[in-house]
């Protein structure tokens, strides 16, 4: 697997390069690839069947002068902004491995990010360990029985190909959750452990800083090898035709 850190000018073209480089595995000109990029401002992004206006209060994000994109994998609405860093896994898809479903990548993925993530808490000597919950989540969790409730730190979601799989996400280490409040309304859909709570009160920041993050999932996943070229031109044309695209983000 090949590294790259690689965070572009515009949300549209961050957006695009996931699914560039999906469809780059998929023609098989690359390979698996984990991705990481850290926006430098405030957008929304919603999922790929997600309606705008029941899922983003767009008065506010005019306001705020807050834009509004639209991902090519599933899952709810985010705030993206300084604060988050996102990854992008490229794997390849074979018969009889462990990401050859839907159910499966989810499983296999996701507990290699909580194992990597809680080695970096126990290093830390914290009262907290990390669970997976609802289907990608990771959240936070007491080490001891007690009163508290988990509170999610990571959203997740992946598109497939036939031959190729982008799974992707988000870790919040200290996204700014007032404006948040101020943009999204409560979830149509939740998680069962999420119990109707407030943005603020539902989620949490990491506060591990990003490098930290990035060496324990380079390390989880070998991606030692940095990538040197990437298919720039497919990711200038997404990002052009679909991602900067009214049609396209505000499709629902």
């Amino acid at each position: 697997m090949k590294l790259l850190d690689l965070t572009l000018a515009s949300p549209a073209e961050n957006l695009a390069c996931d699914e560039a480089l999906l469809n780059w595995c998929e023609a098989g000109d690359g390979g698996e690839i984990l991705r990481f990029w850290e926006p430098r401002e405030h957008f929304v992004v919603v999922g790929y069947a997600n309606q705008v206006k029941t899922e983003v209060d767009v008065a506010a994000c005019a306001e705020k002068n807050v834009p509004i994109f639209r991902r090519c994998s599933g899952g709810g609405t985010v705030l993206q902004g300084p604060g988050c860093l996102n990854y992008a896994l490229i794997l390849q898809i074979a018969v009889h491995s462990p990401v050859a479903s839907i159910s499966g990548a989810n499983q296999f993925i996701m507990e290699r990010h909580r194992a990597a993530l809680e080695s970096e808490l126990q290093s830390r000597q914290t009262e907290v360990a990390i669970a997976v919950l609802g289907h990608t989540d990771l959240a936070l969790v007491p080490r001891s029985p007690a009163p508290v409730t988990p509170r999610k730190f990571s959203g997740n979601s992946q598109r497939r190909h036939k031959r190729a799989l982008l799974f992707h996400g988000t870790f919040l280490l200290n996204l700014d959750f007032p404006l948040l409040n101020t943009l999204l309304p409560m979830p149509s859909r939740q998680p069962h452990y999420r119990h109707e709570r407030s943005h603020s009160d539902f989620l949490a920041n990491l506060q591990v800083p990003a490098a930290r993050l990035k060496s324990r999932l380079v390390q989880a996943w070998g991606a030692t090898e940095l990538l040197n070229d990437f298919p720039e031109p497919e990711m200038r044309r997404l990002a052009a035709e679909k991602y900067s695209s009214a049609e396209w983000n505000s499709r629902l």
